[in-house]
């Protein structure tokens, strides 16, 4: 089974997950995240495990001057992605459990759709809270239901094993928000709170979805599109538009707290 500190991008996958996914699910989710955080002008922003910088750039584009946004990632890869998309921000290649920063250096710390693959959750959590400063706000994303994405897994799993679905079904371990919202109060967070929203994961096909899943992530090697494509293409096409694209809805999970 993959541990999460071996879930590591190559280079082509963090190219493909910028291209694909982003637009296809996390620039929506990064507009949801930066708004309940309420991120304003002149802040400083922290993007934990940014990835490719989704969350980060969108931050940064409402803060302004004199604000700064920094962003840090485990992946090598993700962050060359990002530093190339926006030089101006300031990336860092590093573990959320252990960050180069001061204490009390942010005001606010961002988290998408990442919680939920931190070997030590309570610990990364407890480490945004070190680098806000007193009163500042954390503000995490986490996957709820989706029907449609568990039934994609129940495709993998007849045709590329258990494994490969565990993997496919990581982003959901989360999906009960008392969970998560149990995780900040353990993390010394105070006046914790959560939404829940409703989204869509969209794609022009159900094979560039399957592709984006297996190529923009880690079961490039561990699933054989040729097998999966073949009964995805017919269960999922009530998820489908006339068109051919695919859209699968997908619950949201925000969760802020304060630091005291």
């Amino acid at each position: 089974m993959v541990e999460p500190r071996e879930w590591r991008l190559d280079d082509a996958a963090a190219e493909f997950y910028e291209k694909h996914f982003v637009p296809a699910l996390f620039a929506d989710w990064a507009s949801r995240l930066v708004d309940e955080a309420k991120v304003s002008p002149g802040q400083r922003i922290l993007d934990a495990a940014c990835g490719t910088g989704i969350v980060a750039r969108t931050a940064a584009d409402r803060i302004g001057a004199p604000g700064a946004v920094a962003g840090i990632d485990l992946n090598s890869s993700m962050i060359q992605v990002a530093r190339r998309l926006r030089p101006d921000i300031e990336w860092h290649e590093g573990d959320v459990a252990k960050m180069p920063f001061a204490d009390g250096r942010f005001d606010a710390v961002l988290c998408q759709a990442a919680l939920m693959f931190f070997p030590d959750r309570v610990a990364a959590l407890q480490e945004m809270r070190r680098v806000l400063r007193p009163g500042g706000k954390v503000a995490v994303q986490v996957w709820g239901a989706s029907p449609g994405y568990e039934l994609t897994a129940g495709i993998i799993e007849e045709a590329s094993g258990k494994e490969a679905a565990e993997i496919f079904r990581a982003p959901f371990v989360l999906r009960d928000p008392r969970e998560a919202e149990s995780l900040l109060a353990k993390a010394g967070f105070r006046k914790t709170s959560r939404s829940t929203r409703q989204g869509a994961a969209r794609f022009p096909s159900i094979d560039a979805m399957l592709q984006a899943e297996v190529d923009g992530w880690v079961l490039r090697g561990r699933v054989d599109l040729a097998e999966v494509l073949p009964v995805a293409r017919v269960r999922l096409m009530p998820f489908c538009a006339a068109s051919g694209a695919v859209s699968i809805p997908i619950e949201g999970h925000i969760l802020t707290g304060f630091k005291p």
